[in-house]
């Protein structure tokens, strides 16, 4: 993880309550052998999303309360035109973990500012779209997560406001929700301080290396990813 900049003498801090979780991605080598693990982990079995055709991964989502969701998000093996580093951390990860998650937005040009001030790598801007087989539009932008580290605990953001749904709105109820979700970090000061700007707050524990830590509520009891 890059060092930050602090303070940020040119973006605004945005109030803490305007924000809310969008999803939290669980990378894993293997998607079969995640949804079979974590269908009796959490006591529901994770559904096929689908294919992230132009960043070589795929996916299966379980729904989560307060309009969030748990992406399984794994590489497409079967996708060759995308070349490693791809996104996410799937090229670099040692083990099946939360790397990354996203807040939802309704101004990315702002959010894209304060991570760039903390770091110049972070803030890039991109837009997409899936038609669903009701025939109705997912459209989404996004300031996009990044292919290393592994973990980045730094939010990326999304902006639905142009799609016909949510991803969290076609997805079954499936009575797990979000009882915390936290961060690790050599320099936990510094993240705090970017948090802040971005206008979340959540614990960041000192570690010696970056991480991420989710804490769920579900069917079959009180489960940490």
């Amino acid at each position: 993880m890059p060092e930050w900049s602090a303070p940020y003498p040119d973006v605004k801090k945005k109030p803490m309550s305007t924000r809310k979780i969008d999803h939290i991605v669980y990378t894993v080598s293997n998607l079969e052998a995640a949804i079979a693990d974590l269908t009796t982990r959490l006591g529901v079995r994770p559904v096929i999303g689908g294919r992230h055709d132009t960043r070589g991964t795929r996916n299966a989502l379980v729904n989560l309360d307060n309009g969030a969701y748990l992406e399984i998000l794994a590489a497409d093996d079967e996708n060759t035109a995308v070349s490693p580093p791809r996104w996410m951390g799937v090229d670099v990860l040692t083990g099946p973990k939360i790397t990354r998650w996203a807040l939802k937005s309704d101004d990315l040009t702002a959010d894209a500012a304060i991570l760039k001030n903390t770091d110049p790598v972070l803030g890039e801007t991109k837009a997409g779209s899936r038609q669903r087989p009701d025939g109705s539009w997912l459209r989404w932008q996004l300031i996009m997560p990044t292919a290393t580290p592994e973990v980045d605990v730094l939010p990326f953001m999304v902006d639905w406001s142009g799609s016909d749904v949510h991803p969290h709105e076609v997805l079954p109820d499936t009575g797990c929700g979000i009882i915390n979700l936290f961060a690790l970090h050599p320099e936990p000061g510094e993240v705090k301080t970017t948090l802040n700007t971005l206008g979340w707050d959540m614990p960041v524990l000192s570690a010696p290396e970056a991480g991420l830590r989710l804490v769920l509520r579900c069917p079959a009891g009180i489960v940490e990813l």
